[in-house]
């Protein structure tokens, strides 16, 4: 898979994430995991890739395939991202996000994200993404700190494709 665009004098790439790749620090205060995490054969499929601006790493993205009943029209793709925190706020995320969603919205009708309630940085570029709030998962992700945190669930649907 390989994706491109331009964002102001830049090019911004979404590619396949290769072994050898170095990724950067991509942490942020929503990555506070605890240990207890599920085994192998318990994890979704996922799919990796590179956010790369100019040439340079600048992030990782994935999906899953989420069924929401027995038939591949039923399917989902679920979405994260994670950047660098200095290419957070300039709108590569944004763009990014509508990049991959444009391209998984090819092989199914939805395509779904999820952050914090707290996360209003995430919120605001997933807005400007397409994506449509739905609503809070209660206490949905569990963190190291002991609590589970309620999650803001985002879509867009292939009708929201443009042209």
């Amino acid at each position: 898979m390989h994706l491109s665009a331009q964002h102001g004098g830049s090019h911004l790439e979404i590619r396949d994430l290769a072994a050898d790749d170095i990724r950067p620090d991509e942490s942020s205060p929503w990555d506070d995991w605890d240990d207890d995490w599920l085994p192998d054969d318990e994890q979704p499929q996922q799919h990796r890739a590179a956010v790369v601006l100019d040439g340079a790493i600048i992030g990782t993205m994935s999906w899953h395939a989420v069924p929401y009943g027995p038939t591949r029209g039923s399917r989902a793709w679920s979405t994260g991202i994670a950047l660098t925190p200095t290419a957070r706020g300039h709108g590569l995320g944004t763009l990014a996000q509508r990049m991959l969603s444009d391209y998984l919205l090819q092989s199914a009708h939805r395509v779904e994200a999820s952050t914090d309630v707290d996360n209003h940085a995430e919120q605001h570029s997933l807005e400007r993404a397409g994506f449509t709030r739905e609503g809070v998962l209660r206490g949905a992700q569990y963190r190291t700190d002991g609590l589970h945190h309620d999650l803001v669930m985002y879509a867009r649907t292939r009708d929201t494709l443009a042209g």
